[in-house]
């Protein structure tokens, strides 16, 4: 009886299913188990083909994927064709399943953390899974990738040397109205994160306080319906009325003007007294505004001031 032959070539990845993959293309790639610890791998935040190799190689082989919605991960892992286990981890159970991840860690297990889309922790649930493993001497690694924040940045035509990222604000007008007069106090371009729903309360908000800043809305970022709105905040919350609020948006709001610091409270009132002479209030207030970079409010609040005094004397 003639000897089996042995092959002496790598067997096919197709031919042990036991072997972790993951394919590109119609084209099924080998993925070596990855060493224990906890990896934080950015995915997509639209296009599902903004992945890195790195992260399909991590995602496939990995022990556990950890996800906010096995729903949408599923999507990614399914386009990739990667069949590492989906548990779900988010704001409402962290607290329960924290100490499991943890436990898991502790095995030798090699755990994937992502969002549903971008860079996790980014405005995402994560933070104290990261800290506790790094308190236990857990290995943590982080995989870089797609992030809506640096995205919407990079489109915004605005300053990016010094930023502020804020995330979503308070849904409530009031709250929401305070903590933009304290963040317009800062001197970078702002990042913002809000809803469909909201997008244009909020719009108006920032014009009135922030109104002569220029910015950028963006809509559904690397998605079929990408849309960019550039402009200065009143001109967008004046045509906010015809803009599609379904998706998800970011705001990008750039710093005051510049040399709108060196202006004093006198140079405004001359400015707005100059102005009221042949404007109407509403103008004189625009103009005050994009030239000042001062809130709205404030400049309104004092042209009305003035224009009440300025009948007095007559």
């Amino acid at each position: 009886m003639r000897p089996k032959a042995v092959s002496t070539n790598p067997p096919n990845v197709s031919d042990n299913p036991d072997k972790r993959s993951y394919a590109v293309g119609g084209e099924k790639l080998s993925a070596p188990s990855s060493a224990p610890g906890l990896y934080l791998v950015a995915t997509p935040i639209g296009n599902l083909g903004d992945i890195t190799l790195r992260a399909l190689e991590t995602l496939a082989g990995v022990d556990v994927i950890a996800c906010e919605d096995t729903r949408i991960t599923r999507r990614l892992t399914e386009r990739y064709a990667i069949t590492a286990q989906l548990k779900p981890y988010h704001e409402h159970n962290a607290a329960e399943m924290r100490p499991k991840i943890l436990e898991r860690l502790a095995q030798g297990a090699a755990i994937a953390l992502v969002s549903d889309a971008g860079t996790p922790l980014i405005s995402d649930p994560g933070f104290k899974l990261v800290r506790e493993a790094c308190a236990a001497g857990h290995r943590v690694t982080a995989l870089p990738g797609p992030s809506s924040v640096l995205a919407a940045l990079s489109v915004a035509a605005l300053p990016t040397d010094r930023f502020f990222f804020e995330g979503f604000l308070p849904p409530k007008q009031a709250a929401r109205r305070t903590r933009l007069t304290e963040l317009s106090r800062l001197d970078a371009t702002l990042v913002l994160f809000e809803s469909g729903s909201r997008v244009q309360d909020t719009l108006a908000d920032l014009a009135a306080i922030m109104g002569g800043r220029s910015a950028a809305v963006c809509r559904e970022m690397t998605k079929l319906h990408e849309e960019i709105s550039r402009g200065t905040l009143a001109d967008l919350a004046q045509s906010a009325d015809t803009l599609e609020t379904r998706g998800e948006f970011v705001l990008v709001i750039g710093p005051t003007p510049e040399g709108a610091q060196a202006m004093t409270a006198d140079e405004i009132d001359a400015l707005l007294r100059d102005r009221l002479k042949r404007d109407s209030v509403k103008d004189a207030v625009a103009h005050a505004v994009e030239v000042s970079g001062r809130p709205r409010r404030e400049i309104y609040a004092r042209a009305l001031e003035l224009a009440k005094d300025k009948h007095g004397e007559s």
